[in-house]
């Protein structure tokens, strides 16, 4: 690492965080180390080849840091005060669009203090990235915190080329119109010359939000976005859905001390005849409780034992200042606690609950340990942690039930798909997994397997970065002046 550095970077990424963490060492110095996560192993050979930079917060409140460079990229820290964390990323982040755009699983709340701390926060991501892009730069900016960066920027930046993905779902106009700044949020993200999400789905929703809304034209793909002198520019919104490194899974599987870890975790369960698994952030989209509740009346109806077959629930702690996230883990752990107490013997544990969060060789141990992986959320952006457990199983064993309502299930057809609402069809499914032969395992495995190695992380942000290309062509093609060609007076419908 080294001190900061004059720059014009010709592809900035803005994003909620830095692609680092910060530790201290043994001698009390501070230092940093790069982040576990797809989006940042996606990124790294295009931030070294561009001599890209990284505009983001380090992650803790009132950190006043220099950018600076860390292994290769540059790093635009944006400070947060305590009230900008509690406001913009716990409020209204956390606690006003991430209900609202999972569905309202839990009820949105809309507070104006909220909403202010999150305009003003935007502005200054926004500020950040207009300083160190270069002329004519490609900016990519991350996800919902951070929806009111591209306009914001396209007003102080007009010559850049603008991308935004959305990774968490973006809800029907029903759900969606209840939003009191829904307006200012659709402009916000039509400052982006291509808006990505992780479904076809998700993508027509906000086209028909924009239609509802804003009265703005849309056709398939494109959206016309009025300017000031009567033109239009087209918007690109559609579906990038986004996947892990595969290769990465791949390579940990084959390892003999993970494999060997594998068989440790089997043997520490007292070997029972199935495992099923369930790996998540302790978040109430995740459908955990719908899945405990089906795996406890499969052990009271009789169709399932405690000998036999033992549920391991990872879940991670998340957001654990958020009221509505302290009430689901004493709600979870109650039924944790009910179940085991009501069928646990002193050799066997119906449920092995683990609030902890895993280093990857461990999680991988897990999915080689697992028969049977359940992804039961209720709504989903994507859901990596299927591709994950995909990715793993080298052996073309294992099976995965996927909730229909997970951005995954567009792309695995070949697992057991369940509506998790349904917990006597989810019950069945269950059963089917445990019980399917190793035949149509396999077939089902391979398929599987196909299109999460295909389909990585890489290739996703390669084709992402295609489109913002594709839109830099067209910029200098028309000479600065973003204009879509005979582009029409938008429609009301």
């Amino acid at each position: 690492m080294s001190g900061a550095r004059v720059t014009e970077a010709e592809f900035v990424v803005v994003a909620n965080r830095l692609p680092v963490d910060r530790v201290v060492g043994a001698e009390g110095d501070d230092g940093w180390r790069r982040s576990p996560g797809g989006l940042v192993t996606a990124l790294e050979p295009v931030m070294r080849s561009s001599e890209g930079a990284w505009v983001g917060w380090a992650g803790k409140p009132d950190l006043e840091l220099e950018p600076f460079e860390f292994d290769g990229t540059f790093l635009v820290p944006v400070r947060l005060s305590a009230q900008d964390v509690e406001q913009y990323y716990e409020g209204m982040s956390n606690d006003t669009f991430w209900p609202l755009y999972h569905d309202v699983i839990a009820a949105p709340r809309y507070r104006r203090v909220w909403w202010e701390a999150y305009v003003r926060v935007n502005r200054r991501f926004a500020e950040a990235a207009a300083e160190v892009a270069a002329e004519g730069a490609t900016v990519w900016v991350q996800d919902y915190q951070l929806q009111l960066v591209p306009k914001m920027l396209r007003e102080l930046r007009p010559d850049l080329v603008i991308g935004y993905f959305h990774h968490i779902p973006f809800p029907a106009h029903g759900l969606y119109s209840q939003l009191p700044w829904r307006r200012q949020v659709l402009e916000g993200l039509l400052g982006a010359d291509v808006i990505g999400f992780q479904r076809v789905a998700d993508a027509g929703n906000f086209a028909r939000a924009v239609r509802r809304q804003l009265r703005y034209q849309t056709k398939a793909s494109g959206i016309s976005v009025p300017l000031g002198d009567g033109s239009y520019r087209n918007a690109l919104a559609k579906a990038f859905p986004i996947s892990i490194d595969a290769e990465s899974y791949v390579e940990l599987a084959r390892r003999p001390e993970v494999q060997q870890r594998a068989r440790e975790i089997r043997e520490g369960l007292g070997n029972p005849k199935r495992i099923l698994l369930g790996v998540d952030r302790l978040d109430y989209t995740k459908g955990i409780r719908h899945r405990l509740k089906a795996f406890g009346e499969l052990l009271q109806d009789g169709r399932l034992t405690v000998e036999d077959v033992t549920l391991v629930q990872v879940a991670s702690p998340s957001r654990e200042r958020v009221e509505s996230y302290m009430q689901l883990r004493d709600e979870i752990e109650l039924t944790v606690g009910r179940i085991n107490g009501d069928f646990d013997t002193t050799d066997h544990t119906a449920i092995r609950y683990l609030h902890q969060a895993y280093p990857r060789e461990e999680m991988v141990a897990l999915f080689l340990a697992a028969d049977v992986m359940l992804v039961t959320a209720l709504r989903d952006g994507m859901n990596l942690v299927a591709k994950e457990y995909v990715a793993t199983r080298t052996d073309n064993r294992g099976v995965l039930v996927l909730s229909e309502f997970a951005g995954a299930a567009d792309e695995l057809p070949s697992a057991l798909l369940i509506n998790p609402h349904d917990i006597d069809g989810m019950k069945d499914q269950i059963i089917r997994a445990i019980e399917m032969p190793p035949a149509e395992q396999g077939r089902r495995m391979r398929s599987l397997r196909k299109k999460v190695i295909e389909s990585d992380v890489a290739q996703w942000s390669r084709s992402f970065l295609a489109a913002l290309e594709a839109a830099k062509h067209r910029h200098t093609a028309v000479g600065g002046e973003r204009q879509t060609e005979g582009a029409t007076a938008p429609e009301a419908s």
